[in-house]
Order: structure tokens, then sequence, then C-alpha cells
């Protein structure tokens, strides 16, 4: 015998068997009932199994005999899986084995075969002519063939549709003919076995999946929705089309909108694209303030309906085209859903599709595909919505519960309670690739006032949250966030894979709360993904956290394209020590930043005084001060340094809580700070380097310091030293500074006038008879209470390698030798003139040096100095003689200058 040969299409199994023949007894059964109508069979014909003859009930063709006895019988049959017996109102007789055949006697001896079926039909039945018994349903026989294979053969219960006659030259008489078992099936028998096998399906199919394997999901049917685009293009073009024809019919419509399709899979999007286009929810039925439509014809031409309308058109456009369709009752947490209620012994509230493709069923939600109900304003949104389309299970069920259970199509089925506190994800939560970490049910009790839920993703994605007083429907509200923000009270901090949102509402009671989110490149509004309950037993007596225009804390999801590496500091709120923290950010490429600081309670004049930034190549640095108790919000926008057209950006936000010690407002920094605080990227590009002090904050106990660095471009300096004060000092600031300049390096020395926080400022002047250009601010702390002596007033012809060795203060006591020791380069003559003038000797150093009595007027003593020939002496600097003390002291130092004269 020939090998049974299966060909197999979507839901269905065939078995072809061919090249068989019959036995001699039924060639003459078929002589005997020749009849005019050549290649049509009339009826019912049974025979009696056991029997020695056959008992004819009906007239068949001779010809038909001939064509299906005596050539191969070609019958196609549908598997099942759950039935292996013979079909009802099947009668069975056994074959005779054929021994000669006169027109092929090259047939060898044939082995058992056994006839499963074939459809035998009357196309040509001429009208008047008699009926077949039984009436129309006689008029089609089904006849099937069972061949006896080898014993790993097995053939389940079979329902067969007979195929157009073969060519004559492929109707040759097998070589392994066989004895057949011939059974005639009555047509209504034929239809209600099929009804059954249709009930039948979900379970076959689930056994099915559980022998097969893993189950095959949307992404192994197609990749993305892309690959539909001609589809979804020509269905929604002429779906308009059709509703501008008022063409109501389903059959047109069908053939209309799947016209060009080339699979049942496109077949089927057409039709879900149709209904989610052209229906939209009948939100005035819904709500009970007119007549839900039910006929289809009703939905189609008012285009609208709710669930049921849908579900019943999806099912009927889907039987226009071949395609198994079952509508699936069960609960969904739709419009009208309420967070928490018990739907045991609820009756069901919704209506979806399953489709059969491929053998295996699939889930879809036209309704739900279509848009949404807006329930605060009572009316449809439409918003196509693709999720819904052949969604998977383990996703399907966070929002619709079958009445049946094997509708779930899952492998480990969920139970109604669990339904029911599973937390409510929308669409866009699955779409986003988002995961629920924490927590797995919807409704979460605080703890100690706080309530924590996170989020993973595997894509870089923006969140935020509203908090909300308890609503009892789920479904009111926008789905999309607005940019304001309401007062926050929660933390949502994001990190490289998850989003984790620590609640702390602001009193007892239970909460709303909504996560919104998009991809992180998008610019759209954020999009409703989740939803929580919260309650809030006792709340955590705290201050009022900051609002957080910016969505998240810590650095934002898109901080890494903007140059941030990493930051010192995470999303979850930091405790500021002592009033004051230091934030430090790694970038990967040289950036501009700016810094803010809010507060409550913290006025903005105030706020600039709390920051100072440090901006060097790969390192951005934030010194903070807090004054006052509670939390701030310290955000830090960026952008990239040469790129002086391009505004700041949020780059990361941080909550601050001080809850001790607070800085004092005479510990603040100088109101008049510059954006770059410390050396950085700006000192390095003019060639300025090898600082002593590389932080911008620099501390000192002792009044004084020195601050050294290299300038590798000779440029032209210039320092500045300021302070907050409410009145004029009786000498200048300027008069507590002093530089001097030896080769490349720069020494700026500073004697501090009293305890405080001070502003050094470092000027260069980049290009001749240009100004001087801001390189850097050091802030200077000094703790010491006693007040440094001023330095001596200095000149332009201090140039550089002069240097003052000694005296180093600028204010001389009265009556008294000072030793001068000075260094000026070129100098041919260096004089101190007061009273009188006095010529220093220069030694074997190079260094001019001698003697000077300061005498007892209040005028001052000058230092100068002449080059080469000329009398004319420029003024290095001036030093200023304390006023004469009164008493024996001042009386003995005159004395002693006199003798020394």
């Amino acid at each position: 015998m020939r090998r049974l040969h299966s060909s197999h299409t979507p839901g269905r199994s065939e078995v072809r068997a061919s090249s068989s023949t019959l036995p001699t007894e039924l060639v003459q059964l078929s002589s005997q009932l020749k009849d005019t109508r050549a290649g049509r069979v009339y009826a019912n014909t049974v025979f009696s199994p056991g029997s020695s003859g056959c008992h004819v009930s009906s007239i068949m063709s001779a010809q038909v005999a001939i064509e299906k006895f005596s050539f191969p019988i070609s019958c196609t049959t549908r598997l099942s899986l759950q039935d292996e017996v013979t079909p009802k109102g099947c009668v069975q007789v056994r074959a005779l084995e054929l021994r000669d055949f006169q027109e092929n006697p090259n047939i060898s001896k044939p082995k058992p075969v056994a006839v499963i079926g074939a459809l035998v039909r009357d196309d040509d039945h001429a009208p008047g002519s008699p009926k077949p018994r039984n009436g129309g349903d006689m008029a089609a026989a089904q006849v099937l063939v069972r061949a006896q294979a080898p014993q790993s053969t097995v053939l389940s219960r079979q329902s067969v549709e007979s195929e157009d006659q073969r060519p004559v030259a492929k109707r040759q008489l097998s070589l392994e003919s066989a004895a057949r078992t011939i059974t005639v099936v009555k047509k209504s028998t034929v239809r209600k076995e099929a009804e059954e096998q249709r009930q039948l399906k979900p379970k076959a199919q689930l056994g099915q999946k559980a022998a097969a394997g893993k189950r095959r999901r949307r992404k192994d049917l197609f990749t993305n929705s892309e690959v539909f685009h001609r589809v979804d293009s020509h269905v929604i073009r002429a779906g308009a089309e059709l509703r501008e024809k008022r063409v109501y019919d389903v059959k047109t419509i069908v053939q209309t909108i799947t016209q060009g399709a080339r699979n049942e899979l496109e077949k089927l999007r057409a039709i879900w694209v149709w209904l989610c286009h052209n229906i939209e929810y009948d939100v005035s039925g819904y709500l009970g303030r007119s007549e839900k439509l039910n006929s289809l014809e009703e939905v189609i031409a008012a285009g609208r309906g709710v669930c049921c309308g849908y579900s019943n058109l999806c099912t009927e456009m889907c039987r226009e085209v071949g395609i198994e369709c079952q509508e699936v009752a069960g609960h969904s947490k739709g419009v009208g859903y309420r967070h928490g209620q018990s739907l045991k012994n609820v009756k069901s509230d919704h209506l979806w599709n399953a489709v059969l493709l491929g053998g295996q069923w699939f889930l879809l939600d036209a309704c739900w595909g279509a848009g949404r109900v807006d329930m605060d304003r009572e009316c449809f949104v439409k918003r196509f919505d693709d999720f819904y389309f052949l969604t998977d299970p383990e996703e399907f069920i966070d929002s619709h519960f079958p009445d049946e259970e094997k509708w779930q199509l899952l492998d480990t089925p969920f139970l109604l309670e669990e339904f029911e506190r599973r937390v409510f994800k929308t669409s866009a939560f699955f779409t986003m690739g988002l995961r629920l970490i924490q927590p797995q049910h919807f409704h979460i009790v605080t703890d100690d006032g706080e309530a924590n839920m996170s989020i993973g993703f595997s894509r870089p994605a923006t969140f935020t949250y509203e908090i909300t007083q308890h609503q009892d429907l789920l479904h009111c509200g926008a789905s999309e966030q607005k940019e304001s923000i309401n007062p926050s009270f929660g933390l949502l901090t994001v990190s490289h894979r998850s989003m984790k949102l620590q609640l702390l509402p602001p009193a007892s009671g239970t909460y709303d709360v909504k996560v919104f989110a998009r991809p992180e490149t998008a610019t759209t509004p954020l999009i409703w993904v989740c939803s929580f309950t919260v309650e809030c037993p006792k709340p955590r007596a705290m201050m009022e956290i900051p609002q957080n225009p910016f969505l998240s804390w810590g650095l934002q999801p898109g901080a890494g394209s903007l140059g941030i590496a990493s930051s010192s500091q995470g999303g979850e709120s930091a405790e500021v020590e002592e009033g004051v923290f230091k934030l430090v950010l790694k970038t990967s490429r040289p950036l501009m930043a700016l810094c803010e600081l809010v507060h409550p309670e913290l006025e903005t004049v105030v706020a600039k005084r709390c920051l100072a930034t440090q901006i060097q190549p790969d390192v951005l640095t934030c010194h903070v001060l807090c004054p006052l108790r509670g939390f701030y919000r310290l955000s830090v926008f960026v952008r990239d340094y040469e790129k002086t057209d391009v505004k700041f950006q949020n780059a990361a936000n941080f909550l601050l809580h001080c809850k001790g010690k607070t800085a004092g407002v005479d510990e603040l920094f100088p109101s008049n700070l510059g954006s770059a605080c410390g050396p950085g990227t700006r000192t390095s590009e003019v060639g300025l380097s090898k600082f002593s002090h590389t932080t911008a904050v620099v501390s000192t106990v002792q009044g004084k310091c020195n601050i050294t660095f290299h300038n590798q471009r000779e440029l032209e300096l210039h320092t500045v030293l300021g302070r907050e004060e409410s009145e004029a000092a009786a000498i200048p600031l300027s008069r507590y500074l002093f530089c001097t300049y030896t080769d490349s390096k720069v020494t700026v020395s500073v004697s501090f006038p009293g305890a405080g926080v001070y502003r050094l400022g470092l000027y260069a002047r980049l290009t001749a008879g240009e100004d001087f250009n801001p390189m850097c601010d050091f802030i200077l702390r000094n703790s010491c209470v006693h007040p440094g002596p001023p330095f001596p007033c200095v000149y332009s012809a201090w140039r550089k390698g002069c240097v003052l060795f000694e005296p180093r203060v600028g204010l001389l006591e009265p009556l008294s030798w000072i030793l001068f020791r000075v260094r000026v380069p070129g100098a041919q003559r260096v004089s101190v003139m007061g009273q009188t003038r006095t010529d220093l000797k220069m030694n074997r150093s190079r260094i001019w040096e001698g003697e000077v009595f300061t005498g007892n007027s209040p005028q001052q003593l000058k230092l100068a100095t002449s080059s080469g020939d000329s009398s004319d002496m420029d003024v290095l600097m001036t030093f200023d003689i304390k006023e004469l003390e009164r008493g024996g002291g001042s009386q003995k130092a005159g004395e002693d200058h006199m003798d020394r004269c």
C-alpha cells in the first residue's frame, strides 16, 4: 500500500488515500445501478454488515460507481484527538478481496484497506426529479475510509470533505489494493458531529499544546505590527469608502477589507483593524441612556456598540473567511470596574474573542483595541491599541478573566481571587517592556507611614506618579500625565534597570496611585502604566518634601546621554551632616553645570549663597550648605562645555535631609561667586596649572594662606578678595592680598582681617588690550579670630620676578628700625623713602637689603627703584606707619635712632 500523504492547513489535518481499488462485488453492483446521469450519485446507499450481498435503498449512477469504486478514491479527512470511535449513524460492511480486475491485469494481490470516507454530493440534481430519501440532507453522503495501515499508524475519528475528481491519468489502480470497509454517514449527522467537534476543540488544542511543548507567542506570528502596514492601510481606506457608500452588509464588508490578504493571519488582522476603526464604544447605551444596539446591521450602521457588538461582529466576520472564532465571556478590569471588588457570584460583564490559527488558540479584544472610555466626561476616546490583537495569555489575564478556565490558555490557570488582587496594568506597561518587581497585589498597607513599589525595565524610560484620594472607579482621571506636578508625597528614583517609588502619605486614609511612564527618548506625554491602592493607618511625622518638577530623584534616565557617567549620591534621600553636603558627578566629557537648591522656606537670594560648583574636565562637584532643617531639592543642569548656544538640561535631582546642625548665616558662601569655583576646565584651557589647592573650598585656622600655581602662557593676572560686609572696613580688603610672580610660578598670599568666609577671584587677560576674564573663584574659610596684618600697597611697577622677603606686612611700627630685603630684576638702584631716603645695597644673592628707620611721622614709606641712568624712580609699593603711642617706649626708640645716626 502506498504511504498516506498528509497536508496541513490551520486548524485542520488532512489525510489523502490514493491508488485504491474495490472488490469485484462492488463493480457488479455498480453495473446493476446504471443511470443516464453520468458522474453523479443520487443518494444514500446503506450496506448491512455481515450480509452476503448488498441491499440497495436508493439509485446510484453506474458511471459514478465506476468513477468512485473502480478508480482510486481520494478523500480529505479532518483529524480529532478526542474520539477514536466510529461516528454515529454509520453502518459498515466488509468488502471482499478483489481477485481479478480485467482493466488492469498488472495489479498484484491487494492488501487490506478500509474506506474511511468520501463526500458524495448531488450538485446536478435536476429540478423536479424525485428527491432522495430523507430529504435534502440525503443529497450528500459522507463515506469514511480507514486504511488498515501498520500498527504505528493510528487514525482517530475523522470528518471528511470531498475533493474534485482527479485526472484519469492520475486515477490509476494501486498495486497494493485491498479490501475496504465502506461507511456512509447522513449529512445531518455530519453537521451534528462537526458542531460537537468545534465545542471540543479548546480542550483538544490544549492537549495538543501540552504534547507539543512550548506554545507559540504573538512574536512567533509576527515580529511587529509594521508587517501589517499594507493590510492596515487598505482596511482603513476601504472602511471609510464603505461607510461613505452606506454599505452595512457583513459579507460585502469582509470581502472588501480582506481583498489582497495572503493568509488567515492577514485576514484576521483586516477584520480586527476594521472593527477598531469603524465601531465606537456605546457609552450612552452602557450608561442606560439609550437603547443598546443588538443586530449586526444596526451596530455597523450606527458605528457603535458595546462589547458584545464587537465580539459578535468579529465572530461573524471570521466565519465569512473560514477562520474559527469563539466568543469568550468573562470579567474585565475595564469601565465600571472597582479596585478590590469581589467578582464571586457576579455575572460576567464582558465579551472578547478567541481564534484558531495554525492549530492553536489566540486571544483578541477589538473593544479594548478601539479606544477607552473617559468616565469623567462620559465619552469614548478613540485610540487604536494594537496590544489587544493576539495578546499573549500571560499578559491578557491581568485584565481579562474568562468564565471558562480553559480560555485562560495558561499552563497554570488563575483563580478568580488572584485575578481580583493583581495589580492593574495597562497595555503601555507591556509594550514598554516593564516588569513589576513589587508588590504583586494592588492593595498596599503602609509600614511606619511608608509604602514601596518597584518596576523593572529593559529599555531606558522616564517615570512619574500621581497620588490622589481614593475613588471607587479604576478608570477615572486622564490616562496621560500632564507636566504639572502636585505637591510631592513620595520619592521616585530611577536607577539603571529599575524604578523605585517610596510613598509617604500626608495623612491617614486610602489613596489611589497611578504610575506613568514613557520611553526615555520620547517627547510625548507620559502614559498610565499601572495602578495601586495605598492604605495609610498612621502617617509618618515628617516635614514637607519640596516639589520635583523633573519627575524622578537621583540621576535622570537621560543623564548618560547628557554626559553624566555616575554620581556619589543615589536616588534615596541623603542625610546632611553639620549642615554641609558635597555632591560629586563623574562625567564622560567636559560639561558646564548649574545647580539649584530649593527648600519650602528658603528665599531664592539666600539659596544662591548655599551653592558652589566646581567644573573639571571629568568631574562636576557641588558644595551645598543647608541653613534650615528639613528637606531640600538639589537639581543639576548641564550642557556640553563648548556648546554655548545649547540650553542647559536637567540631569539629576537629589533629596537632601538636614535634621541636625545647620549652617549659620555668616557661614554661607559669598553672594557674588562665579559659575566655576576652584581649578577646573577653564583654568586648564588658558594654561594655569599645578594648583597647590585643587578644591574650591580652602579652610585655614592660622589667619593666612598661600595659593600657588603655574602660569605657563605668562598671562597678565589679576586677583580680587571679597567678603559679605555690612559696612566699609578701615583698611580695604585689597591690602590683605599679595601676589608674587617668579619664572612661571605664581603665589597668591592672603592675610585675613578676621574670621569668616572670603572669595578669592582669579582673572586673566587672554589678549592684550582686552578685559580680564574670570578664571575661577576660591572660597576661603578662616576660623582664626585674631586679625592678620595687611600687605603693602602694590603698584604696577611690581612685575614678574620681583620678590619681597622683608617686611611682609604693610603696617609698620613707628620709631623702629625695619630690615628691608627685596629682589628687583634689572634694577640699578633701590631705595626706601620716608622722612629721609635710605638706599638699599645688593648682596651676592642679588637681593637688595638695608635697615630703615620708620620715624614718628604718620607718612608712608615708599619702596622705589630705577633702572639705567635715569634718575626717575618708580614706586613698587608703600608701607603705612602706625600712629605714635605716647609713653617711654617710643622715646627710647627715638634715642636709639639718634645714636645710630
